[in-house]
C-alpha cells in the first residue's frame, strides 16, 4: 500500500473492529514534533487543540507533517469550536475529536460540521485534504463521510445519560472517553482519579454500548501501560500517553541513568 492509501484508509480500519490502534497525542505547537513522533510505531497522531495551544494554521502544518511521515493525523478541537473542526478537514486532518459532546444537538452540531450533505452541512473547500489524496473534487466529496471520522467526546454526567441518544446520531462515528474529566465528574469535583475501578466500570459500560450501536470506543491512557489495559478492557484506539509526559519522562530516564554510571 503507498503512505496516502495507508492514510486515508484510517477510517476503515478503526472502524473495522481489529482494535489495537495506538496513537500519539501531541499539544506542543511544533509541526516538527508530529514529524519527530510519527517514526514511531503509532498508528495515528492526535493534534490536541482544546488544552494544547495549536491554532489552525500550525495544525494544517502539522497535519502535512504526519502525512509526510506516513500517519494519519486527527485534531482535538476546543470545545464547541465546530467551525475549526471543517476547516481541519479541509487540511487533511483524518478525524475530528469534540470535547464535551453532552446532547443530542451537540452531537447534530458536530455531525453537521464534519458531514457533507446528506449526512451533515459541512462546507466546500477541502483544497489541502484534495492535494494530500489525490482525489479529484468529484471523487473527494463521494468519500469524505466514509474517510474521515468525528468522534464525540463522553466525559460528563449528561454525556454518560445521554450517551446512547448521541451514539444513534446519524455522522457520528465513534466515541472517545477522557477519564480525567469523567472522574471529576462521578466525583462531583471532588478529585482527578482516571485510573480507578469506579472508572474502569463505566469504561466497560460505554464499550458495550458502542458495541450495540455499532460504533468504535476510544480513550485516553495516562502512560504506555495504561493503554495496554483499556485496549485489554476492548478499546479500539487508546492514547499511550500525552507529549509532555513522554518528554519528561524520557528527559527523566536519561539523567537517571547519566548519574548512576557518574555514580558507579
Amino acid at each position: 500500500m503507498t503512505g496516502a492509501t495507508t492514510i486515508d484508509g484510517f477510517a476503515k480500519r478503526i472502524r473495522s473492529g481489529e482494535g489495537g490502534l495506538i496513537s500519539a497525542w501531541i499539544g506542543i505547537p511544533d509541526p516538527l514534533f508530529v514529524n519527530h513522533l510519527a517514526q514511531e510505531a503509532f498508528d495515528a497522531v492526535v493534534l490536541d487543540m482544546q488544552h494544547g495551544v495549536w491554532d489552525i494554521g500550525s495544525a494544517a502544518v502539522g497535519i502535512g507533517q504526519g502525512r509526510l511521515a506516513g500517519k494519519p493525523v486527527l485534531a482535538r478541537i476546543p470545545v464547541g469550536d465546530f467551525s475549526s473542526a471543517s476547516r481541519l478537514l479541509d487540511a487533511g486532518a483524518s478525524g475530528i475529536i469534540a470535547p464535551m459532546i453532552n446532547s443530542v444537538s451537540d452531537a447534530e452540531a458536530f455531525a453537521k460540521a464534519t458531514k457533507y450533505l446528506p449526512l451533515g452541512e459541512r462546507s466546500w473547500g477541502p483544497t489541502l485534504a484534495m492535494n494530500h489524496t489525490g482525489l479529484s473534487a468529484t471523487e473527494y466529496l463521494a468519500s469524505a463521510n466514509e474517510q474521515t471520522v468525528a468522534i464525540a467526546m463522553i466525559e460528563t454526567r449528561a454525556a454518560l445519560d445521554a450517551a446512547d441518544e448521541i451514539m444513534r446520531v446519524d455522522g457520528i462515528d465513534g466515541i472517545f472517553v477522557g477519564p480525567s474529566d469523567l472522574s471529576i465528574a462521578l466525583s462531583d469535583g471532588a478529585k482527578v482519579a482516571p485510573d480507578t475501578a469506579q472508572v474502569d466500570g463505566v469504561l466497560k459500560h460505554l464499550i458495550a454500548r458502542c458495541r450495540a450501536h455499532g460504533k468504535f470506543a476510544c480513550v485516553f491512557g495516562s502512560n504506555g501501560e495504561r493503554a495496554g489495559e483499556l485496549l485489554k478492557m476492548g478499546f479500539d484506539f487508546v492514547i499511550a500517553g500525552a507529549d509532555t509526559q513522554q518528554l519528561r519522562s524520557g528527559a527523566a530516564s536519561a539523567i537517571a541513568a547519566a548519574r548512576r554510571v557518574q555514580a558507579s
